[in-house]
């Protein structure tokens, strides 16, 4: 109940305070600033720069400014100042307001707004660059690579030539080492050492890459990266994997970089070489312990990425693999007893080939002669080949065998 009377009680007195200010507020009249301009004072980089108005009384006032970015990336803030830096890409052009703000008394009282904006910079349709990939490296020697890839734009011309600056802070360099496509256009770059600071956190890198044609004006293209974002992390160093009874024991080193090694987080890749089971272990720390199948043999590899301290950047490469254990059998009778099957198994198929080659079969087991019939055939089942038989069958087969009968021809059937 207390708490509802002292909100009711601060309403009051704002409500009061209001009114009280209410007509030397009507009052006042707020100018809003003159000269307001934009200049690109390095690549993705403007000035907004302009001055009080002159008119404006200085009375009893706090005196600010309110901008607004609407183009690119929309942003907001309040700057007692006369200028703005803003880093921004500023392909597709740039626009922003600007108003007066004056307090007093409790009070805020707004100008109109004052509008400015940058152009698109010009070029034909299509001809930019897309699908811009870039990533930084630390090196052993402490200093950052870059490396940075891209398509041409499918309005681009053949005899397209590209070409890539990047600027850090207030330095800007133009690429010098390039690969390029088969119609011989630029489409990657290399740094091998740049001025990116390795223990900046959160620092932007600016990519511009802008090109010539003699059959098209070439669309310049800007990005925006952060430096953390696009680090491929290095390998971790010196892995070191063992057995310890039933326990499989790993440590390693932090990846090379200027960062403490709490900053990183690694995945743990342990591949079962005798079931075929992998699995993938999240790891924050330098070191690892796993119960495992004693009776297997593992690859282990290792990755790195930021963890905490950083923003996460790409996981590095896999480490080498490494292999612990030895594949033991479980049962050594019943694999022995197997193995003897198949040698059997394989024994006397080779045996049964031999034999059927050499016909070893046909002269052990003789085929056994078919008795000749003494004894006449009442019911002849071949009544068609009976009928059919020549006179010298029938004298050769009386002559040798006077119970043999075979039927003469019919001459009805003719």
């Amino acid at each position: 109940m207390a708490s509802m009377m002292r909100v009711l009680l601060i309403l009051l007195w704002r409500t009061n305070l209001v009114e009280a200010n209410a007509p030397q507020a009507a009052e006042v009249q707020v100018f809003p600033p003159l000269n307001f301009t934009l200049t690109v004072s390095a690549l993705a980089q403007v000035l907004l720069h302009w001055k009080p108005n002159p008119n404006q009384e200085e009375k009893n006032y706090t005196v600010s400014y309110d901008v607004k970015i609407l183009t690119p990336v929309p942003e907001e803030y309040d700057t007692k100042k006369t200028y703005s830096v803003r880093t921004a890409a500023l392909h597709n052009g740039f626009s922003a307001h600007i108003r007066t703000l004056l307090f007093h008394n409790g009070l805020e009282m707004r100008s109109e707004w004052v509008k400015e904006k940058i152009p698109p910079l010009p070029g034909a349709p299509e001809t930019s660059i897309t699908n811009l990939s870039c990533i930084t490296r630390i090196t052993i020697s402490s200093t950052v690579s870059l490396h940075c890839t891209w398509l041409p734009g499918q309005g681009a011309p053949e005899d397209t030539e590209y070409f890539l600056f990047y600027r850090y802070e207030t330095y800007t360099e133009e690429c010098q080492d390039y690969t390029k496509d088969k119609w011989n256009r630029n489409i990657e770059c290399r740094f091998l050492v740049t001025r990116i600071d390795p223990e900046e956190i959160d620092k932007l890198i600016v990519i511009h890459i802008n090109g010539s044609s003699k059959r098209a004006t070439i669309k310049p293209f800007q990005q925006l990266f952060n430096q953390n974002a696009i680090e491929k992390v290095n390998v971790p160093r010196n892995v070191t994997v063992f057995l310890e009874q039933n326990d499989l024991l790993a440590t390693w080193e932090k990846p090379i970089s200027l960062f403490p090694k709490h900053c990183f987080e690694y995945e743990f890749y342990l591949c079962n070489l005798k079931s075929g089971n992998k699995q993938i272990l999240k790891i924050s720390s330098n070191d690892f312990r796993l119960r495992i199948d004693v009776t297997s043999r593992y690859s282990i590899q290792i990755r790195a990425n930021h963890h905490t301290c950083l923003t996460r950047g790409f996981w590095s490469d896999w480490s080498e693999v490494i292999y612990v254990g030895q594949n033991k059998l479980e049962n050594p009778a019943a694999w022995i007893l197997a193995v003897l099957c198949v040698l059997a198994c394989c024994t006397f198929l080779l045996v049964a080939i031999i034999c059927r080659i050499n016909h070893v079969w046909s002269k052990l087991f003789p085929p056994i002669p078919k008795p000749s019939n003494k004894f006449r055939d009442v019911f002849p089942n071949d009544y068609e080949r009976a009928r059919t038989c020549t006179n010298e069958t029938e004298t050769e087969f009386i002559s040798f065998a006077e119970d043999l009968y075979c039927s003469p021809l019919d001459d009805s059937v003719f």
